[in-house]
């Protein structure tokens, strides 16, 4: 097991409430974490292991925050389908899946288990490591980058319907752009950074996870990539929004253009994806 003993995986197994668990695979990992996967697993201390990891999230019979991790991926993503679709499903991990017990959560939780004592981690008498913690998003910076990251490509609507068709035509649209509209915000230093960064992972691969792509409407996908100090989100059949860690706040459109949809061709080729 790692970084853990036998004495905190008995306590932490030891009624533990189930609150909420998450993927941590290639495909699927809490990108607050880390800009890829291995980046991911290495803020756990856990070993990138090729299949993935779940982990669950709970509270013992004293109220403190423990994560199990298991390597029972298809448990946890069956757990996870069903609370998304309001079903019920009790998380009950086989001693034999778990991989690591360790103190704290990584991500924040809003809830809290009935009838326990309020979420707190778990004394040093206990856990042999410092608590997990979730990283700090009260300010800018690469946390938070993620995270605005995840919104827009979980609201892409939402954010494509607050950009002018004028200047980045939709799919399909009969708007025709200026010349050099698409090519506009290329002029930018920092979008031109992001794209020379994200053309150089076609021709040398970067860590695993840090190119995904996942559903989207029709034929298209939703890639999301991220790199030292960036993240862009893109549909391949449409534009790509940056966010970058030097402008806080700022999301910015980077429109097709001659280059982007080949770069997003050749993007989702090495991207990984869900299972």
């Amino acid at each position: 097991m790692a970084e853990t003993d036998e004495e905190a995986v008995a306590a932490a197994d030891d009624a533990l409430y189930v609150l909420t668990a998450v993927l941590l695979t290639p495909a699927q990992y809490p990108s607050v974490l880390g800009d890829d996967y291995p980046e991911a697993c290495a803020a756990l201390d856990l070993a990138p292991r090729a299949d993935g990891y779940g982990l669950v999230l709970g509270q013992d019979g004293e109220g403190a925050r423990w994560t199990v991790v298991i390597d029972d991926v298809s448990l946890v993503a069956v757990a996870i389908a069903s609370w998304d679709c309001g079903m019920e499903y009790e998380l009950s991990p086989d001693e034999r899946t778990v991989v690591a017990a360790l103190p704290g959560w990584p991500l924040a939780v809003a809830v809290a288990a009935p009838g326990v004592p309020a979420p707190h981690d778990p004394g040093p008498e206990i856990a042999d490591r410092p608590p997990l913690a979730p990283p700090d998003t009260t300010s800018w910076g690469p946390a938070q980058r993620r995270l605005g990251a995840d919104e827009i490509a979980s609201q892409w609507a939402m954010w494509r319907g607050q950009i002018d068709d004028v200047g980045f035509p939709a799919p399909g649209g009969s708007t025709p752009a200026p010349d050099d509209a698409a090519d506009a915000p290329r002029g930018h230093r920092g979008i031109r950074r992001v794209l020379a960064e994200a053309r150089a992972y076609v021709d040398a691969p970067p860590p695993l996870g840090r190119v995904r792509s996942s559903f989207a409407p029709g034929d298209a996908r939703t890639l999301r990539a991220d790199g030292p100090g960036w993240s862009m989100v893109a549909r391949t059949d449409d534009i790509a929004f940056v966010l970058l860690d030097e402008e806080p706040g700022e999301v910015l459109p980077v429109g097709r253009g001659p280059e982007l949809p080949g770069l997003l061709e050749a993007l989702d080729k090495l991207a990984v994806r869900p299972s």
